[in-house]
């Protein structure tokens, strides 16, 4: 479980709040274990916590009447669950849920809500990383119209890779069929083609990254601009 330490600088949004914010939000904050399939907001249903994940990913999923999903983002220790908080929202608008095995700290929303009525540089920043994953979501719609299943797969493993220590990413081909809105065999063909070029090796549950720089280039213009924008908004997270 994460120490005093690890919430001050694990999560990215935590480590780069000013002293004020820090002081206010540490003191409410409560550790919490995030298995897999762990559920940190359900669409339609009031959220009581927001999370600040130290490790493990997220995957922000929308859900239509007819109960078809679709991934618009994911999140990691580089962030905020649910980022509309800030938005002042009603009920939530996605499934949140951990794809990624991980651990976080997390705050009542009411909480988090005085100290964001009372503190301007805390709404800032977290308005800043909302600026960012908007991007994230948008650019995946873009990719979903216009870049093939081995250009998305990339883009998503690069995005994970972003979110982890090392270079293994614990995943199945199921599980990526599901949040990439395609057929389990054009998964298991777009890992195959990305093996081949000696980009990432994929076992059972594993996938691993050899050539990041190769995964850059492979995925194009489909990967980056979300990145980027945090860069310039908050700083590295890689």
């Amino acid at each position: 479980m994460d120490t005093t330490i690890d919430i001050l600088t694990r999560n990215l949004l935590l480590s780069r709040m000013d002293t004020i914010s820090r002081s206010m939000i540490v003191s409410a904050l409560e550790p919490v274990e995030l298995p897999v399939k762990y559920m940190l907001s359900s669409f339609e249903r009031k959220t009581e916590f927001c999370y600040f994940l130290s490790s493990g990913i997220a995957s922000v999923v929308a859900r239509s009447p007819r109960n078809k999903t679709s991934e618009v983002g994911i999140i990691g220790r580089e962030g905020m669950v649910p980022a509309s908080l800030i938005l002042h929202s009603g009920p939530a608008a996605f499934d949140i849920f951990m794809q990624v095995s991980g651990h976080g700290q997390r705050i009542r929303v009411e909480l988090l809500e005085e100290v964001l009525r009372t503190t301007p540089t805390l709404r800032e920043l977290i308005g800043k990383y909302v600026q960012t994953f908007l991007i994230q979501s948008a650019y995946t719609s873009l990719a979903n119209a216009n870049h093939s299943a081995q250009e998305r797969l990339a883009r998503w493993i690069l995005m994970c890779h972003d979110r982890v220590d090392g270079d293994c990413i614990p995943l199945t081909h199921e599980f990526l069929a599901t949040m990439l809105a395609v057929r389990r065999p054009t998964v298991t063909d777009a890992f195959h083609a990305l093996e081949g070029r000696r980009l990432i090796r994929s076992e059972r549950g594993l996938i691993t990254v050899r050539d990041r720089a190769g995964l850059e280039a492979f995925a194009r213009d489909c990967y980056g601009r979300a990145e980027n924008e945090y860069r310039n908004l908050i700083g590295e997270f890689r």
